[in-house]
């Protein structure tokens, strides 16, 4: 649902600092083997015993899964209740720490940085920064990526 011109976040409300961090998120060993099944199937996403013989010594969620996670975080949270029109791209993706089962996950996203178009004056592009950390506080998942907004005033200031 995109409400732009009924008040929902457009172009012009993402500046440079704004900043939200979203309520936390889990997955469970069930989820992290279901979509290793399917996308991702080495063995320390799909079998505990297995995944206990391997350098991360237990379940861990795919990079990729922890990827899809932020997504939905991001358009639960903000992207359906704005004038969101996709996205151009990723700048940078980083998995630093593995997910683990039932960790309580915390995304923060900030803007880092917001242009109009000068082709289009409906829109605008905004740099998010992302970053997931775990419950002990450890940055386990970075971000940067473009998204395109409308405008509220087409090639207002």
């Amino acid at each position: 649902m995109t409400e732009g011109a009924a008040g929902g976040l457009a172009y012009e409300d993402l500046v440079p600092g704004w900043k939200r961090t979203f309520p936390p998120r889990t997955v469970s060993s069930e989820d992290i083997v279901r979509f290793a099944r399917e996308w991702d199937p080495q063995p320390f996403h799909l079998d505990e015993q297995a995944a206990r013989r391997t350098h991360f010594g237990g379940l861990v969620a795919s990079g990729w899964h922890t990827a899809c996670l932020v997504m939905r975080i991001v358009v639960d949270g903000l992207l359906e209740e704005s004038t969101s029109m996709g996205s151009p791209g990723i700048e940078k993706l980083e998995w630093l720490r593995p997910v683990r089962p039932d960790d309580p996950l915390t995304l923060t996203l900030e803007v880092l940085e917001a242009r109009p178009s000068r082709s289009k004056p409906d829109r605008g592009s905004v740099k998010f920064g992302y970053v997931l950390v775990n419950r002990a506080g450890e940055t386990v998942f970075t971000m940067a990526a473009w998204v395109i907004f409308g405008r509220r005033t087409p090639g207002g200031t």
